[in-house]
């Protein structure tokens, strides 16, 4: 049986591959604020999660998304048994809706504002891997070392803060950092009701043990 993460996978790269070679195809899925205002298109909450600017940004999207994601899906079938594998697809649609919502309401009337990608739901992702797995260590191009998840994690949402209030470049930093802020939110609730692993505190005990 292919995991979920493999199915989101595939399914990402053949819409993106196909959109590449059609406008009307982008047109279509990409997260358009005034068209949710005005012609009530919510799906493109979800849809513009399917299609990427660019090859490169496809890949680079994937490749994590591959990375963390069939990590934290192993984990949600071991926290939430037969649940696992549901909860995990849930936590990767509603963060691509969750992350676009500040976006949305900043942007709703802002004819020239449009936006593609899944690195909200990836963030998601990845900052759940990181919550589980807090002392797992991470690299950073061009560091040649790698740092602990617990310390990667808080550097990755100040500057995705930073850059989110100064618009950087063409990139929303906005959904990375509510897409993270999401990832761990959802675990924390999930778990709380559907599981006896308290991710919290298993955070705090795992740093605690880093620095012994």
């Amino acid at each position: 049986m292919l995991s979920v993460t493999l199915i989101i996978l595939m399914v990402t790269c053949v819409v993106s591959f196909a959109a590449f070679s059609n406008e009307r195809l982008t047109n279509d899925l990409i997260f358009y604020p005034t068209a949710i205002t005005n012609r009530n298109q919510w799906y493109r909450f979800i849809t513009c999660g399917f299609i990427h600017a660019d090859v490169m940004h496809l890949a680079f999207n994937m490749y994590t998304f591959y990375l963390f994601g069939g990590l934290v899906e192993k984990s949600f079938t071991e926290l939430l048994s037969g649940n696992g594998r549901v909860l995990y697809l849930v936590a990767y649609m509603a963060a691509l809706v969750v992350c676009l919502l500040p976006t949305y309401f900043r942007h709703r009337n802002n004819y020239h504002y449009r936006s593609l990608g899944a690195s909200g739901a990836v963030s998601a992702i990845i900052f759940i891997g990181i919550f589980l797995y807090p002392s797992s260590g991470m690299g950073i191009f061009p560091l040649p070392f790698r740092i602990p998840a617990f310390i990667f994690g808080p550097l990755y949402l100040i500057v995705s803060a930073y850059l989110a209030k100064k618009g950087h470049g063409n990139i929303n930093h906005s959904a990375h950092l509510w897409g993270a802020v999401f990832g761990i939110v959802y675990l924390i609730v999930i778990c709380q009701f559907m599981s006896s692993f308290r991710p919290a505190e298993n955070f705090v005990n795992e740093v605690k043990a880093y620095f012994r």
